[in-house]
C-alpha cells in the first residue's frame, strides 16, 4: 500500500436507494470523530429516482460502474443494470466494488470499510471486503449474520455484526447497532499499530494431534528470526493460510498437517476445498510438507456421523468432534488427490513421511495405530510423485511428534531457504 496518502478514507457502503438514512447515520458518527469518511452507493437501481432525505453518496453507483468499465471489468451502465435480473445485477455491481476498493488500497487511500446490507446487500458487499488485505479494518452489518456466514466471510478477517432488526429505518434498536458499528470502525482506525518486529513470515498448519511437532518447529524458527503464522487445519484454516500465501506476505510454507485432504476425499466436516495446494502452482516458495493427521476424518458429535461410517473405528475427541480412522484404500485415494495437486507445483516441495505415526492417536497402544494403512499412503505418494524434479519425498523413521522428525523438518526448511536464496 502507498503510504504517501496522509489522510486515507473510511468508506461506508450500501444501497442508497433503500438504506440511505442508515448509511449516512454511520458516516456522520465517523465524520464527527475527525476521520475522513465517504459513502459509496452500490444500488442496482437509480437511487436518484427514490425520495431520499439525506445527502447523496460521495461515490455514486454510476461512478463505480464507469471506473469498472474503464478497466474492462464490466460494460453495463446503471440503466442497463436495472433492466437485468437481480442476481446478475448484484454480481456485476459487486465486481465493480471489488475493483474500486482494491484500487483505493493500492493507492494508499483506504483506511477501512464498513458495509450495511440485507441478504442482497450482504452478497454484494462481502466479496469486496473479503478481497481486502488481512488486518485492514472491515466490518459488515448484516441481517443474515446470525446464520451461516462462511459463504460471505470465507477465510478473511471480515467482522460481521448482526443488525438484529432489518436495516430499514432508524429506531431504538438500529441506531444502537449502527452506532456500535461506526464506533468500532473509529476504534480500529485510531488504534495504535501492533508493536511487532518485521521478520520474514512462515505459514504452518497444525491440529491438536500434531501440536508437539508444530510447536517444536515454530519455537526453533522463531529463535532463528522468523515470524511464524500457525493455522488450524479445519478446512477454512488451510484456505486462510493459502490466501495469505497468495497475498505475498509469506516467505515459506511448512504444511505439516494436511488432514483436510482426508476430509475432502472421504467426506468429513473439515474439507480442504477444491483449491487446496493450488497456491503452490501460482507462487514459488520453499515448502516443507507432511501428512500430519491424515490418519483421521473429522465429524461432529457422534450422532452426526453418517450411517455408512457408524461401524468404523471412531474416537470421541470431545462432545462436538468425532474422529474416524482412515482405511488403506481411503489413504490411497488421499495420496492420489494430493499428488495430482503437487504435480502442478512450481514451488520446491520436500514431503516428509513419518513412518512411526501421523498423529497423537496414531502410535502404539493408541486407537488409530495402523502402520499398514499408513504405508499404503506412503507408497502411493512415492509412486505418484516419482520423477518430478521439484518434489522430493523422504521417509523419516520417527513419529510426527518425535524430536527426530521435528529436527528434520527444520533442517529441510533451512536447506530449501538456502537454495531459494542461491537461485
Amino acid at each position: 500500500m502507498d503510504s504517501k496518502n496522509s489522510n486515507p478514507t473510511l468508506y461506508v457502503i450500501g444501497t442508497m436507494d433503500t438504506k440511505g438514512p442508515e448509511i449516512q447515520y454511520v458516516a456522520e458518527i465517523i465524520r464527527k470523530s475527525g476521520l475522513n469518511v465517504q459513502t459509496v452507493d452500490v444500488s442496482t437501481t437509480d437511487a436518484t429516482q427514490v425520495a431520499i432525505t439525506v445527502r447523496p453518496a460521495d461515490i455514486s453507483a454510476e461512478q463505480l460502474l464507469a471506473k469498472a468499465s474503464s478497466k474492462k471489468i464490466c460494460s453495463e451502465s446503471l440503466k442497463e443494470l436495472a433492466s437485468l435480473g437481480r442476481a446478475q445485477a448484484i454480481e456485476i455491481m459487486s465486481l465493480a466494488l471489488v475493483s474500486f476498493l482494491k484500487d483505493e488500497y493500492v493507492e494508499g487511500s483506504l483506511q477501512g470499510a464498513v458495509g450495511l446490507g440485507g441478504s442482497g446487500g450482504t452478497a454484494l458487499i462481502a466479496p469486496a471486503l473479503r478481497a481486502l488485505p488481512i488486518g485492514l479494518p472491515k466490518l459488515l452489518v448484516s441481517t443474515v449474520a446470525s446464520g451461516n456466514i462462511a459463504p460471505y466471510v470465507g477465510s478473511s478477517d471480515v467482522m460481521v455484526l448482526p443488525s438484529v432488526v432489518d436495516v430499514s429505518g432508524l429506531n431504538a434498536v438500529s441506531t444502537r447497532i449502527l452506532s456500535n458499528a461506526a464506533n468500532a470502525m473509529i476504534g480500529m482506525a485510531n488504534g495504535p499499530s501492533p508493536d511487532h518486529p518485521t521478520r520474514p513470515a512462515i505459514a504452518l498448519s497444525m491440529f491438536g494431534v500434531t501440536t508437539p511437532c508444530v510447536t517444536g518447529v515454530r519455537q526453533a524458527l522463531e529463535q532463528a528470526g522468523y515470524d511464524c503464522l500457525v493455522f488450524h487445519a479445519t478446512g477454512i484454516g488451510g484456505q486462510a493460510m493459502e490466501s495469505l500465501v497468495s497475498s505475498g506476505l509469506v516467505k515459506g510454507i511448512i504444511d505439516l498437517t494436511t488432514t483436510e485432504v482426508a476430509d475432502e476425499v472421504v467426506g468429513g466436516v473439515f474439507p480442504a476445498g477444491p483449491k487446496r495446494f493450488d497456491v503452490l502452482s501460482e507462487r514459488r516458495l520453499p515448502c516443507v510438507m507432511s501428512v500430519g493427521a491424515m490418519d483421521m476424518v473429522n465429524f461432529g458429535a457422534m450422532h452426526t456421523v453418517p450411517a455408512p461410517f457408524q461401524h468404523r473405528n471412531l474416537h470421541i475427541h470431545n462432545s462436538n468432534v468425532t474422529l474416524m480412522r482412515t482405511t488403506a484404500e481411503e489413504n490411497r485415494k488421499c495420496a492420489q488427490w494430493m499428488a495430482t495437486k503437487l504435480a502442478k507445483s512450481i514451488s520446491p516441495v520436500h514431503l516428509l513421511l513419518p513412518t512411526q505415526g501421523l498423529s497423537a492417536l496414531d502410535a502404539p497402544n493408541k486407537p488409530f495405530f495402523d502402520p499398514s494403512a499408513n504405508h499404503t499412503l506412503f507408497d502411493e505418494l512415492e509412486k505418484a510423485l516419482d520423477g518430478l524434479s521439484h518434489i522430493r519425498v523422504e521417509r523419516v523413521d520417527a513419529h510426527i511428534n518425535d524430536p527426530k522428525f521435528i529436527e528434520r523438518v527444520i533442517e529441510v526448511f533451512h536447506e530449501l531457504q538456502q537454495r531459494s536464496k542461491e537461485s
